[in-house]
């Protein structure tokens, strides 16, 4: 059994509740709006996830680090969270294949992460009082001072994100000479994505977030495809102007998540911010279309306005969040364009939303 020194360490919220816990290696502050994933399993997955970026993630699952890190499992270069907090983290691990633990994982990318958090407590304050900015700190004799630093960092509203995760260069996933060809726009984008569209015989060309369309055309793709990512979506004015060019000329578009967003602003469809977001793998969607049932992986803190949603003449809800209703996935009726806000490369359910990739591959032929 190994043994590490541990240091009291708290949260402090915005509204200056202050949580306690202890930390599980690392010393210092983390800051970032602080959210909750509910998740039992795939935390190498979601603490990896660019659409994290500058959060605070709380577990809450009661046990954190069991089986370990499995390195070709993640979904990103780096760990993306500001910071974790969780109940129970285990330094040792029982996972045969894996690489090793997630305590060494943390030290490598310099995360700090606090347990022995009354997380029930924690989530259930959020959940009434909705995501806010917070700091998670081993300076537990300093509550003024970080209060004075957790007042600058700015609001996510209005916070563009896509920028610090994207690619810097273009780059290549796949078969060169698979049948399909697919120009996607990286806003933070996961590696499970480019796989499953590689596993389809597709050849994926990764565009940085401020790439123009003729950029990206000149790879004479059969379809375009709009990433995850973090942040507000509606400072992304340039992504969402190449989103209404690649429209107008009528090529498929593809969109997850944060591109689900844009093709929505691209319509005239505002957004806002949820009060707590979906971030989990277990949330319900009803497919309007086929009336099926699907247990999706969601990872967001903005929506589109059904009601402008619903009004919108050319465009057509086919998924619902079944939790509270909010729209889960569009298509519109006189382009080849279609969006999700939750992700089926996570496949929880654990294969239901696959066929969106088929979905894509079909409107591809027909273009």
């Amino acid at each position: 059994m190994k043994y590490t020194k541990r240091h009291k360490a708290i949260i402090l919220l915005s509204d200056g509740t202050i949580f306690h816990g202890k930390s599980i290696g690392k010393q210092g502050s983390a800051f970032g709006e602080i959210c909750f994933n509910t998740g039992a399993t795939g935390y190498q997955e979601v603490i990896t996830d660019p659409s994290y970026y500058g959060q605070i993630m709380v577990a809450t699952t009661a046990h954190l680090g069991n089986y370990g890190i499995v390195t070709e499992e993640v979904e990103s270069d780096s760990i993306q969270i500001a910071g974790l907090v969780c109940k129970n983290f285990s330094y040792n691990y029982s996972r045969p294949a894996a690489d090793g633990s997630l305590e060494e994982f943390f030290n490598k990318f310099n995360l700090l992460a606090i347990s022995d958090v009354d997380t029930r407590a924690l989530v259930s304050y959020i959940r009434d009082n909705g995501a806010m900015n917070a700091v998670i700190s081993t300076e537990v004799d300093n509550i003024e001072g970080l209060k004075k630093q957790l007042a600058e960092v700015p609001q996510m509203k209005g916070l563009e994100l896509a920028s610090k995760v994207s690619t810097k260069e273009p780059y290549f996933v796949g078969n060169e000479k698979a049948t399909y060809r697919v120009a996607a726009l990286d806003l933070g984008i996961k590696k499970n994505i480019l796989r499953n569209l590689a596993k389809k015989d597709v050849y994926i060309k990764v565009f940085p977030y401020d790439a123009t369309y003729e950029e990206m055309n000149a790879f004479e793709p059969d379809g375009f495809f709009l990433s995850n990512g973090p942040g507000d979506p509606q400072p992304l004015l340039g992504v969402i102007a190449l989103t209404q060019e690649i429209i107008k000329h009528n090529r498929p578009l593809f969109g997850i998540c944060l591109g689900h967003q844009i093709i929505g602003l691209a319509n005239g469809i505002s957004t806002y911010k949820m009060n707590n977001g979906h971030r989990g793998i277990n949330h319900p969607v009803k497919n309007l279309m086929t009336g099926k049932g699907e247990i999706t992986s969601q990872n967001h803190g903005f929506a589109l306005n059904r009601e402008e949603t619903e009004q919108h003449p050319d465009i057509e809800i086919t998924h619902n969040h079944l939790n509270d209703n909010t729209v889960a996935g569009l298509r519109m009726k006189s382009k080849n364009v279609f969006s999700v806000q939750y992700h089926p490369e996570s496949s929880p359910g654990p294969h239901d939303a696959s066929y969106l990739f088929d979905q894509f591959i079909e409107n591809m032929q027909k273009k």
